[in-house]
């Protein structure tokens, strides 16, 4: 029998890797990684890893989920060392529970190799803390849409009055709901809100604005996925406190064509 990790590759930029999901990536049989994981990662492997593509646009699934849950099945009922890549964190928003619920089912060994979340990593490097001593002392990450056919989970009271900080996945082509909810449940208008599209990487892009207008901008600078919202105060640091673009190292340079 052998074992499966579930390994968070960071949000973009591969040096932002952890020491323990690098090694799983140089000693894997067999990885099965994900559209937003920066390829330059996969030049680790170990010579005949057999590399599985498991990316999955909007509305487009490479592998439908239940077939990526069996692959991680197989292949370690056949001894291999399996390493499912995963943007970001495998337990934030990357579906990291339900292949590890098929693994316990299945009798398979498994471990969980967190990562750097987007939902952190990229408004840092646009200059935006999630949390202040000034503007913020909490902060929520929150799934921008939910399943098909699904009633509304998300408790929008509830981040609205008692969230300082939201940082939204995959919440773009539902930004103006976003919005419309916030607003209508007590949320000022004049609200700040970024997106970051790219985030921490080479060709990350930043536009800010507030509730009562964002959409307007968003559209005018066709924004699109992926891209990480952040609303709250802590978006008037941008401005201020935006390094990364100033300071990028020439070794950046590979980012853009990695994806």
């Amino acid at each position: 029998m052998g074992k499966v990790y579930l390994v968070g590759a960071g949000p973009g930029d591969p040096d932002l890797i952890t020491v323990k999901g690098l090694r799983c990536i140089q000693e894997a049989d067999v990885i099965l990684y994900d559209r937003l994981v920066n390829k330059k990662l996969l030049e680790h492997a170990k010579a005949g890893a057999d590399l599985i593509y498991c990316g999955k646009l909007p509305n487009y699934h490479t592998l439908k989920q239940e077939t990526i849950n069996s692959f991680l099945v197989k292949f370690a009922k056949k001894g291999k060392v399996v390493t499912r890549l995963k943007g970001g964190d495998p337990f934030i928003f990357g579906r990291g529970g339900e292949e590890a619920e098929a693994l316990v089912k299945n009798g398979v060994s498994f471990e969980v190799v967190p990562g750097i979340t987007s939902g952190v990593a990229a408004p840092a490097y646009a200059g935006i803390p999630v949390t202040h001593r000034d503007y913020s002392a909490s902060f929520a990450v929150v799934t921008g849409h939910r399943k098909d056919a699904e009633e509304e989970e998300i408790r929008w009271e509830s981040l609205s009055k008692g969230v300082d900080t939201l940082a939204i996945y995959m919440g773009v082509r539902n930004l103006p709901y976003i919005c419309e909810k916030l607003l209508s449940h007590g949320k000022s208008p004049d609200t700040p809100i970024a997106l970051i599209h790219w985030g921490t990487c080479e060709n990350q892009r930043t536009v800010t604005g507030t509730l009562s207008t964002i959409v307007e901008i968003v559209q005018r600078e066709k924004v699109e996925n992926p891209s990480m919202i952040i609303i709250g105060e802590v978006v008037k640091l941008h401005d201020k406190l935006s390094w990364f673009q100033k300071s990028a190292q020439p070794y950046y340079s590979y980012a853009k064509e990695a994806y």
